[in-house]
This record gives structure tokens, sequence and C-alpha cells, in this order.
């Protein structure tokens, strides 16, 4: 229990093909693993989720499962010769009805983008570097203009400068996909190109139709996203600062600004965020990251976030052992200076929302000021553990709960740590001593140390916790040990 901010890795045949990559993985320090819908199969997702908690129990951890829906495929066809040259000043048309593709147009997957898009208006290919200004919008034909050329292949990605395509955020995969997640009890479901809190309400509506109980996360990729911001996050559990599409939507100098602010934003909110996007890329092809990689990490940590989030690296790469430990270093180095604390950031509502926060604020305030080794946060839920995370802290946060679900999500909360623990306690008396002892013999505390515990009651009630209680560790356990000899 020493690195706070979490590291969520991006499954793929460099990762889940060989177990025992896996497993060096999860040893270097991975806590969540993010199976990427975009690409795979029902049985395949099904499997690697299954692997993940198997090898994870096997050594004793808890590590938690993020389903990432595809989304929207806003992308051109394919070209009869597989790739075409264009240079500026060429013309190129996208044509919705064309089936094969040539020099001088291309087909779209996404067919009603000639309503999306009108003369003067900026679209990106391939990641912006291929840049066309539409001149011209005919029947099912967008007549364009290069402005920056380049090669450009089969089933690019498409991006409009600024924002603006009207795709819906969930498809019919997505649809199809959400039962799947549902199926394997994914712990968090990413929703891709959310533009408003609806996209969120909507999944989240479908993901318990189907049975499923995944906290929702969008991913923040759009500028209407952007605009929006408040209206998701007051909708969604957590957020994704995806900074890929962003980039190309809002320009690159735009994100890191952005980057700060949704992470302040989304804290102030008592929400979970996660940093992502080329955060190690070169590490695909190398075994060190480079520089400008550490510091891109190493600042997301000193901005707040919850998780870093590692994409082709762990999935594609030729050293995803290697990515997950070169994250995991830097995150400890970065969270040395990480000394600001949230509420002096920006502080929060005078009068908390309810009385898990109140607790968790008391809790949180009084671990500041007295030598506290650590916190044991008693939950059903996960809820006081992850208000408790929302305030700057260097004391880890010890969450126990009887229920595998809510161990699972808190793997996402930044210094906060899962245990099994409480199965069949019902007095509180006997939770309390035994959940010293716990900590005790995990030699997260010592005799002599101080620890806070919160705790609910009635036990076992859902957000239901209202109490605080401050011991010095050891000194129940005494006691008890010296009534039983004075008896004796």
């Amino acid at each position: 229990m020493i690195r706070r901010t979490k590291i969520v890795a991006t499954l793929g045949p460099a990762s889940c093909t060989n177990p025992k990559v896996l497993e060096r993985m999860i040893r270097a320090g991975v806590d969540v693993v993010r199976i990427n819908f975009s690409h795979g199969t029902r049985e395949q997702h099904l499997k690697n989720a299954e692997m993940t908690r198997s090898i994870a129990h096997s050594l004793g951890q808890t590590v938690g499962v993020l389903a990432d829906l595809q989304g929207p495929k806003i992308r051109i066809g394919e070209f009869e010769q597989g790739k075409i040259r264009l240079d500026i000043g060429d013309k190129f048309i996208l044509d919705a009805a064309c089936k094969l593709g040539d020099q001088e147009r291309v087909g779209l997957d996404y067919k009603e983008l000639p309503n999306d898009v009108e003369p003067g208006a900026t679209l990106m290919l391939d990641d912006g570097r291929i840049v066309l200004n539409v001149s011209m919008v005919k029947d099912d034909q967008i007549i364009c203009v290069v402005e920056q050329g380049g090669v450009l292949s089969n089933n690019k990605g498409i991006n409009r400068k600024g924002g603006g395509l009207g795709a819906p955020a969930l498809t019919a995969k997505d649809i199809e996909d959400i039962k799947i997640a549902a199926d394997m009890s994914a712990d968090y479901l990413a929703v891709s190109f959310v533009r408003s809190g609806d996209d969120i309400r909507q999944a989240r509506e479908m993901m318990l139709a189907a049975g499923g109980k995944s906290l929702v996360m969008a991913k923040i990729e759009r500028t209407e996203a952007i605009l929006a911001l408040d209206d998701i996050l007051d909708a969604s559990d957590a957020i994704m600062v995806a900074r890929g599409d962003l980039a190309i939507e809002v320009g690159d100098a735009a994100v890191p600004a952005l980057q700060k602010k949704m992470i302040r934003t989304a804290r102030s909110n008592n929400k979970v965020v996660v940093t992502a996007t080329q955060m190690m890329e070169s590490m695909i092809s190398s075994p060190i990251p480079t520089r400008a990689e550490v510091s891109d990490v190493a600042n997301a940590v000193l901005d707040g976030t919850d998780a870093v989030m590692l994409s082709a690296e762990s999935a594609a790469g030729d050293y995803p052992v290697e990515s997950v430990a070169a994250m995991a270093r830097v995150c400890l180095e970065a969270e040395k200076e990480y000394l600001v604390s949230v509420d002096r950031r920006r502080q929060p509502p005078n009068h908390p929302a309810s009385i898990e926060e109140a607790i968790a604020r008391a809790t949180m305030f009084t671990a500041s000021g007295l030598q506290i080794r650590a916190i044991a946060a008693l939950t059903q839920s996960g809820e006081t553990a992850l208000l408790m995370s929302r305030r700057s802290s260097k004391v880890p946060i010890v969450a126990l709960s009887p229920h595998e679900s809510t161990r699972q999500k808190v793997t996402l909360f930044r210094g906060v740590y899962p245990v099994e623990f409480g199965h069949g306690l019902n007095d509180p008396e006997i939770i309390l001593e035994r959940a010293e002892e716990e900590l005790l013999n995990r030699g997260i505390v010592r005799n002599g140390d101080m620890m806070i515990m919160t705790i609910g009651e009635p036990i076992g009630k859902t957000g239901g916790t209202n109490t605080m209680k401050i011991i010095r560790v050891g000194e129940s356990i005494t006691k008890e040990e010296d009534t039983i000899i004075e008896n004796a």
C-alpha cells in the first residue's frame, strides 16, 4: 500500500494470450484491466475477464474490470489499392454511396456524415494527419479540397474540427456489448464519444436492464462533451480524459489545460477520473519511456488523477510488463511531490451533502492533523471510501468490505486499497476489534499507532456510515487479554 495512483492496462494479444504475462503485469502494478470492445469476440471478452480475476485471486489481489464500448465508427471505407496519396490542393470526395475508393473518392461507414457538415467545415482524417476543407455538399457527396496531405489508407477515422458530428454515442453494437459487459460483471462501463448526460443515463438504463451493476464512465473526447461537462458528471460515476480524439476536435494545444480542468472538476464533484491516451506510446517498441512521457504521467499524478491508463503499450506492444512497471515507478516518484491538498485548490461546498460525506470530511481532516497511520473504512458500497479519496492525504484508506463487487470497484479510487472483511459479523464492537486485527496482521499498522475507523449502524445497511472512531492500535486487544487473565 505505497502507490496511490491506480494503473489501468488494456488487454490485447501482448497481454492476454499468455496468462503468465498477465500475471507479471498484475505483479508489476495493474489495478484495473481495460477490455476494449473495438476488438475481439464475446467469448474472448468473457474469457479475459475471468482469467484476470482468477490470476488476481491466486495472487491474493483484487483487480477491477473496465469494459470499454467502441462507440460510433465515423470512418472512411476501403480503397481498391489499399491506400492513396493526397497532395495539398487536390480535390477529394467523401461519398456515402461509394463502394470501393480510388484516387478521387472514398466511401463512408457513417452514412449520415453529409448531413453533419457544410461548406467551410474542416474534417480531420487519420488522427489529424490528413486535413480536408469542405467546399460543397451534394446529396451523398462531401466535396473537399486537401489542406494537409499524405498517405491515406483503409478505414481511417474522421473528426470534425470544433465538433458537431451527430452520430449517437450508443450504436447497435454497443447495445449488444452492454449485455456482454453485464454478463462478465464488469466493474466499470466506459461509454465512447459522449455528448451529454443523457448518453450516460441511457447506457446505465441498458446496463441495469441487462442485469449488470457496472459504474458508468464517460469518455470525454468530443467538443460537445466539454461544453456539457457538468451534466455529464452529474449523470456518471467516472470520466476518462480521452486525449486522442479530443485533441483532434479542440486542437492539441488546448488539451493540457482541459485535462487539468476535468480532473479538478471531477474530484470536486466526488467523481473518479482516469487520464488516458499515448501516456507511454514509445514503449510499444522500446523498453524505456521517453522523458516527455515520464513528465506526462507525472503531471497527471500531480493534477490529482485517480488513474493513468496504458492502451497499445500493454495491448499490442513488445514490452507490456515493462510499461506497467515504468508507469508505477513514475507514479510513486510524482506522489512524493503531491503535497497540495485538493481542498486548497478548490474548496468543497460549506455543507456536506450527506452524513456519509460529513464523516468522510471529518475523517480526512482528523487524519491530516494527527499522526494517523491508516484509515479503515468498513463499507458496503464503497461510497465512504470514494468520498475520503477526493481529499488529498498520504494516509492509506483501507476499504474493508464483504462484497466482492465493492472491492472490485474501489480498485480505481486513488489511495484506496480493497480488503475482504466482515463476512457473518454483526456486532459493531467485534467488527471494530477484528478490523484492527486485520490491519495489524497485514502490517499496515503496528501496536502503538493511531488509526481511524469508520462504520455505519445498523450494520449491513448500504449508505449508512455514521461513526468515526480514533483508536490506538493494540489497546483494545491488550485490555481484552488483561480481562481474560483476571477472570482466570
